[in-house]
């Protein structure tokens, strides 16, 4: 494998066609362990309409030219990881890692402490004294896990706390769609990972899930014409090859033909273009997606009922993943964590309101559909009103009880800002509504 990466590097100039049979199809997520986890009912789960296009009459359009304004934006911050020339992480995201795993202990999913002298060998293949002496530009050719040290291998907190253990992972930084565009900073020492920022997340991304991109490739793919998945759970073949899952969120370049275009991958790690046919026209639109009360509804409805997956594990999405892959079929670009998505909208200050005068003013500011509400840890989708009541639209771990642990649900649901409210044993301070900070308006 050494041997190919020194070849790769040499013949980034050259391109071509493969000229495969790539064909986009409507399929299932594997089920997995992330399927067997709880998924307890709420009052709100059985009171409150749970379609989604129930709400979708509630949303004002967005002008054309504002649409665009956002597609814009999200086009250019999408590819912006091959305009670098160097890391641009700030110094306080960067390195996060390696304090976690060294200040406090780290252990396995079924509870033992993972010692120093494995962590130290993640650390030590991380090889963090060459960051940016590569420079390399790439793309995703399958979704892909973000991982946060060069290893397959999850730690956790003390699984037997509340709140830690599996799903919990925090080696799963995040998750990338097929078709994402790299900055390669640099490589793990066994050179099976590469350390890469993407427009969204960075972290170490297995070097079999990318390929180097010539000039000659970034001026047919960025092209300025694009669509995106609107059907989740889509799988991509090369004839009968399974190559990927494709989730909604997904994006494709459109050719001058109206193909749809993906990156593939040679025996020397190059990136080539492929033509994908596409046999049901409804499982992708062209970018930005209309912000109607149909395509709101039809969207939202694709992504509730899935299990949580933290940081995209299991090929599952977490609160923030779901807001971002919701917002990006309509040109709003969202950054990869709850935090982020905070500051990428208006924010409108809702931090310590009383309980009454904060619904109000969320049903009076917030606008549905394209708002998210945010507390430290957790994002929403606000949908709009039912009978008084803001409701929302989240992929939820569970609801804080009054011994501290959690009502599980795990998965995207919709309920009111405050879930669990008929219950005697729901912590009241820890309820959203108790909670929630920020309006972030688009």
């Amino acid at each position: 494998m050494y041997r190919k990466l020194t070849l790769l590097f040499l013949l980034l100039g050259s391109f071509s066609s493969l000229h495969a049979e790539y064909v986009l199809k409507e399929s299932k997520r594997i089920k997995s362990r992330i399927d067997r986890m709880p998924k307890n009912r709420v009052a709100d789960m059985k009171q409150i309409p749970q379609d989604p296009a129930y709400y979708a009459d509630q949303i004002k359009p967005f002008s054309k030219s504002k649409q665009k304004e956002f597609d814009d934006k999200f086009n250019e911050k999408y590819f912006e990881p091959w305009s670098l020339s160097a890391l641009d992480i700030p110094e306080k995201d960067f390195g996060w890692e390696i304090r976690f795993i060294t200040k406090k202990p780290i252990y396995k999913a079924k509870g033992a402490i993972i010692p120093a002298r494995v962590y130290n060998k993640w650390i030590e293949n991380a090889d963090y004294e060459h960051i940016n002496t590569k420079k390399y530009k790439a793309i995703t050719i399958r979704r892909t896990n973000v991982k946060a040290l060069p290893t397959t291998s999850s730690f956790f907190r003390d699984p037997k706390k509340t709140g830690e253990g599996f799903p919990f992972d925090y080696n799963q930084n995040s998750a990338l769609h097929i078709n994402v565009p790299l900055y390669i900073s640099h490589f793990s020492k066994d050179k099976r990972w590469a350390f890469v920022r993407a427009s969204y997340a960075f972290g170490w991304v297995k070097t079999s899930d990318l390929a180097l991109v010539s000039a000659d490739f970034i001026k047919t793919f960025k092209n300025d014409t694009y669509a995106m998945v609107i059907k989740d759970n889509l799988r991509l073949y090369n004839g009968s090859k399974d190559i990927s899952i494709v989730k909604l969120g997904a994006l494709f370049p459109i050719s001058e033909d109206q193909k749809y275009l993906v990156a593939s991958r040679d025996d020397k790690g190059r990136a080539h273009i492929e033509k994908v046919k596409v046999n049901n026209p409804s499982l992708i639109a062209k970018k930005p997606l209309p912000f109607t009360a149909k395509n709101v509804g039809m969207l939202a409805k694709e992504l509730y009922g899935e299990p949580y997956g933290w940081g995209g594990s299991y090929e599952c999405r977490d609160c923030s993943a779901t807001t971002r892959d919701f917002l990006g079929a309509f040109g709003i670009f969202l950054r990869r964590n709850s935090s982020k998505q905070a500051e990428d909208g208006e924010s409108i200050s809702i931090k310590g309101l009383a309980k009454m005068t904060k619904k109000q003013k969320i049903i009076k500011d917030a606008e549905p559909f394209r708002s998210l509400l945010y507390v430290p840890g957790h994002v929403v989708l606000y949908l709009g009103e039912y009978k008084g009541e803001p409701v929302i639209m989240h992929t939820y771990w569970g609801i804080r009880k009054k011994d501290l642990t959690k009502l599980i649900t795990a998965r995207t649901i919709i309920t009111s800002t405050e879930p669990g409210k008929e219950r005697a044993d729901i912590k009241e301070e820890s309820k959203l509504i108790n909670t929630l900070q920020t309006i972030v308006n688009f």
